[in-house]
């Protein structure tokens, strides 16, 4: 593969895009109602982990980029592939699933997403730190 570097993108603060990285998700997660299932029935494990699900921070960008019905057929998977006896492939796709979806940290990575806290508790944290860069170098 001549050409290609590979590995896991670099972030890069300047580029941005609305369907693409980097994207900034709040650490308190998402906020608002939940979306209405889009699957028909729903079982009380799926409603539990839809409601979950629609908690994360990875959720926002769900949002942004209108990701519902994968985030239901994710829900779905992952209730059935958490049974005892779940058999092989449905374990798989959760997986898949899970990587699509921003769920593991190399794939908030690969999708340059990064997890902040909000703006509040990011400055109570620079002071913070300045206080013990001060006290450090007295």
């Amino acid at each position: 593969m001549a050409g290609s570097t590979g590995g896991i993108p670099k972030f890069n603060p300047q580029r941005r895009n609305a369907r693409s990285g980097p994207q900034r998700l709040p650490a308190e997660g998402r906020q608002g109602d939940t979306p209405d299932w889009p699957l028909g029935p729903i079982t009380i494990g799926e409603d539990e982990a839809w409601k979950q699900l629609w908690a994360t921070p990875q959720a926002v960008a769900w949002e942004r980029l209108g990701w519902t019905r994968t985030v239901a057929r994710y829900c779905r998977i992952m209730v059935e592939a958490e049974m005892p006896f779940a058999k092989a492939p449905v374990r798989a796709e959760a997986r898949q699933l899970e990587d699509k979806l921003g769920l593991t940290p190399k794939s908030m990575r690969m999708l340059l997403w990064e997890i902040v806290e909000d703006e509040v508790e990011g400055k109570r944290q620079e002071s913070s730190s300045s206080v013990r860069g001060r006290i450090k170098a007295v």
